[in-house]
């Protein structure tokens, strides 16, 4: 029994095409596993000046507005809004900075920051607040207290006026 395959010559006296080999397998491209931490790192949604949007918004995470928006703005991350943007909305994030004008209120589970340019009407409630010179704000304002806190005081608050008017 041969180990090899003579080549013969066919009748022109020319050697038969070769039989192609076995194939190799093509090498596969691996990526690497996605971790859940690096799939969060950037997942931001951007819209940029020339936009104007109107409606809600809600998701996961961070949120960079240039543009102009109308409606309600509901997210787990954080929230950016460019120097000149325009928003007129009420909004729920972890974090909140300011760099347009706002005009609604703003309830940020931990900062907000208003920059420079940043101008708020409305109403702000955070954990912790950062105001650069420059910037501007009219509404009332609570931040550095826990929620517990802010139900105690908002409950002597109504004592105390529901006492006020009684006496009178």
């Amino acid at each position: 029994m041969a180990l090899w395959k003579e080549t013969t010559m066919n009748e022109q006296g020319e050697k038969p095409a070769q039989e192609p080999g076995p194939v190799s397998p093509i090498p596969q491209r691996t990526e690497p596993q996605r971790t859940e931490r690096a799939s969060n790192i950037n997942r931001e949604s951007v819209f940029g000046a020339g936009v104007t949007i109107e409606g809600k918004i809600e998701g996961d995470s961070d949120l960079r507005i240039g543009g102009q928006f109308k409606g309600d703005i509901n997210i787990r991350g954080e929230l950016n809004i460019e120097k000149g943007a325009r928003i007129s909305a009420k909004i729920n994030a972890a974090s909140v900075t300011i760099g347009g004008e706002l005009e609604g209120n703003v309830n940020a589970s931990a900062q907000v920051k208003l920059l420079e340019s940043g101008q708020l009407i409305g109403d702000l409630k955070a954990t912790t607040l950062t105001v650069i010179a420059g910037s501007r704000m009219r509404g009332h304002v609570e931040f550095g207290w826990s929620d517990s806190e802010s139900v105690k005081v908002a409950s002597i608050r109504s004592y105390e006026k529901g006492k006020s008017s009684s006496a009178v």
